[in-house]
């Protein structure tokens, strides 16, 4: 078993698995949507597989940030991270199974993905503003 001298608090080290693990997804479907679907799908269907491995890169960054945040700050964003997490793999996940299945129902469903990460976005902000304040 590996062991690291730093000790990493579980809900960073939750965080960052799942940052690592939609920067690899985000990697390998990008350019399976890049190399293996542009001959096999029409161009705004390519567009819209792009658009999926976009936010799911993106949002693996983001995770990465928060997950070094929790960790440095000490600060509890659970409900931040739970959100974010599911609305990436409810927006990106929807637009992959939309283009490879043509299911309507899947593309019908993205802006509830778009949904959470709004939320989720927005109650970072929240926390930051006001349950992070400390005097100096």
């Amino acid at each position: 078993m590996l062991h690291s001298p730093a000790r990493i608090n579980r809900d960073a080290r939750l965080t960052l698995i799942t940052a690592g693990s939609f920067m690899f997804l985000g990697v390998l479907l990008g350019a399976f949507g890049a190399h293996g679907l542009k001959k096999m799908v029409e161009p705004n269907l390519l567009e819209t597989w792009e658009t999926g491995a976009r936010y799911l890169l993106l949002h693996a960054l983001a995770l990465f940030g928060l997950g070094l945040t929790i960790q440095a700050c000490k600060i509890k964003l659970t409900w931040v991270t739970r959100l974010i997490t599911l609305g990436t793999i409810i927006f990106s996940f929807d637009c992959f199974l939309y283009v490879l299945s043509g299911v309507k129902f899947f593309a019908i469903i993205v802006p509830v993905g778009g949904t959470l990460l709004l939320v989720g976005w927005g109650l970072f902000i929240w926390q930051m503003c006001f349950f992070t304040r400390r005097d100096l």
